[in-house]
């Protein structure tokens, strides 16, 4: 079963943004979503029920998974201390 993987307008902002090496260090593990979308280490926040949270290093992508259309939708990407603050 593979998941289709979807930026959302702000979240493809933010990816654009970074610098290109570390676009590819995010990349690597967002793709590994499109096979195991509750891969080892992922968190839940504990008020948000269809969010998940992968870490990468000091970022954090928040992303949504809808089971029944086999789609991720990734809601945003940015460091630790601006996810906290602003997203969770």
């Amino acid at each position: 079963m593979a998941y289709e993987i979807i930026f959302s307008s702000r979240a493809a902002k933010q990816f654009r943004k970074l610098p290109k090496t570390l676009r590819k260090r995010i990349a690597e593990p967002i793709d590994g979503l499109v096979d195991k979308a509750r891969p080892h280490g992922v968190k839940k926040p504990s008020h948000q029920h269809n969010l998940y949270r992968l870490r990468v290093g000091d970022y954090r992508v928040v992303y949504e998974i809808k089971d029944k259309q086999l789609r991720i939708l990734v809601l945003v990407i940015a460091g630790r201390a601006e996810i906290y603050k602003r997203f969770l």
